[in-house]
């Protein structure tokens, strides 16, 4: 049976070809907001979620990292996405004659250079294959889109310049939700992530003890955020990543460590690191 991916979005976002890419036989299912998609997942509309979740030049995606511990879902995949923002615009439509750029909130920052130096007037949307549906359907040739060269062919838009970005690596991380646990075991030779959430009391030295097993078990943590849920200043929520399998021995010792000092912890999915992540380690 053909599974279905939600994505935040309209077609041709960015969300919408890394569902494409990962799962190239599935169906795609936009959705107005990531609550949506998250809604869409969680009653049984989607077999899949597509989420951003971190942008090299834009850093973390917020309202994801707000919903994620209010899901019980769990990470499949993740994929790295080279973001190729082009200026998009209405036939006869020249850079010059531009007055005023669409795109998402998380799109134009990662373009500051390019609007500041035109001098053009920033409006937010939804998403950024949504700004292209605008600015086609108002047939504004003073009105430009920043989104992918994809969403050019759908709306019938033209690409007025391509990689506008402020930065050449402009990458967005993806992650895969389902509502189901990946249990698979490990493969020998394959490089895991693993993705974990857990609270800590508003004590001392609470955390520096939750995370002492990762250091004496040899486990590298990549990420470490934290959250006051629910408006409360008395606890903390974190959401780490660190490098192999829930299963491996060394990871496995570390996460019972963890259970001495933290509470609420939910292993959110070991899931195969993209190939992508090794060629960026390379390059710094």
């Amino acid at each position: 049976m053909t599974k279905i991916i939600a994505f935040q979005g309209k077609a041709g976002a960015y969300s919408d070809i890394a569902s494409r890419t990962v799962f190239p036989r599935a169906k795609t299912l936009p959705c107005p907001s990531f609550l949506d998609a998250f809604e869409a997942l969680k009653q049984g509309r989607a077999d899949l979620a597509m989420i951003p979740v971190d942008n090299s030049i834009a850093g973390r995606v917020a309202d994801i990292h707000y919903l994620l511990p209010r899901y019980d879902f769990h990470f499949v995949a993740e994929h790295f996405l080279p973001i190729d923002h082009c200026l998009l615009g209405v036939a006869g439509a020249k850079i010059s004659g531009i007055r005023r750029v669409l795109s998402h909130t998380h799109a134009l920052p990662q373009c500051r250079q390019i609007i500041r130096r035109h001098k053009w007037e920033q409006i937010v949307t939804g998403d950024t294959a949504g700004a292209a549906e605008r600015v086609a359907r108002e047939n504004d040739s003073t009105q430009a889109a920043i989104a992918s060269a994809m969403t050019a062919d759908i709306y019938g838009l033209k690409i007025l310049q391509r990689d506008i970005a402020d930065e050449d690596s402009n990458i967005t991380r993806f992650i895969a939700l389902s509502r189901q646990p990946q249990n698979v075991k490990p493969v020998k030779g394959t490089a895991y992530m693993t993705s974990v959430i857990f609270s800590v009391r508003n004590i001392s030295a609470a955390l520096y003890k939750a995370l002492g097993g990762f250091a004496t078990n040899g486990v590298n943590m990549l990420k470490l955020e934290s959250y006051m849920p629910g408006g409360s200043f008395a606890a903390t929520l974190f959401y780490a990543e660190v490098e192999g399998h829930a299963r491996d021995p060394h990871l496995a010792a570390a996460l019972d460590e963890l259970r001495f000092f933290a509470t609420d912890i939910r292993v959110v999915g070991s899931y195969r690191q993209d190939p992508a992540r090794q060629r960026l380690k390379k390059t710094k």
